[in-house]
């Protein structure tokens, strides 16, 4: 008696997903699980904006979080009080590393991992001025300063001393 053929489906292969490189954010994200959705929403919801839309005041708001997650010093809950913990050289490393993916995704043309980088280094720079004892209203009133001044003519006005220690003839 002749066995029968056994009938062979063919099996679809496995996604498989490769690493991306440090830096290289995946154009299609995955979502997150539940319990981390709520912890995202119970977190950030000090920071949402009224309306639908964001405004500028979410910077002063992040900055008063941030400042309050300083104060606490709880760095197994808080990422910001977390970093400030490592040092200042850190928080700095930090807002380097943030600028440059920031910088990749704008020259790749990636709109949307350009804003979610603009967002990761604003915050970053905002745990920086907590760090520093820089309050918002000081770099508010700096660019209200600035408004309308060219910025040759405020290159211009900075000390010629500075440039000549610095061994060149441009303007930094």
């Amino acid at each position: 008696m002749a066995k029968a053929a056994k009938n062979k489906t063919p099996t679809k292969a496995a996604k498989v997903r490769l690493p991306l490189p440090a830096g290289i954010a995946a154009t299609k994200k995955s979502k997150l699980p539940k319990p981390v959705r709520a912890v995202d929403a119970r977190v950030l919801s000090p920071l949402t904006a009224n309306g639908t839309g964001g405004d500028a005041l979410i910077l002063d708001r992040l900055w008063q979080v941030v400042e309050q997650r300083r104060g606490a010093g709880d760095a197994a809950r808080s990422h910001s009080a977390r970093l400030m913990a490592r040092g200042t050289a850190k928080v700095a490393q930090k807002l380097g590393e943030e600028a440059v993916e920031c910088v990749i995704e704008a020259a790749l043309g990636n709109r949307e991992a350009t804003v979610l980088e603009s967002a990761d280094l604003l915050y970053h720079l905002i745990v920086v001025w907590v760090d520093a004892g820089i309050h918002p209203e000081e770099v508010w009133s700096e660019l209200v300063r600035r408004q309308g001044v060219s910025g040759l003519a405020e290159k211009a006005a900075r000390p010629r001393g500075v440039i000549r220690a610095a061994g060149t003839r441009k303007l930094p």
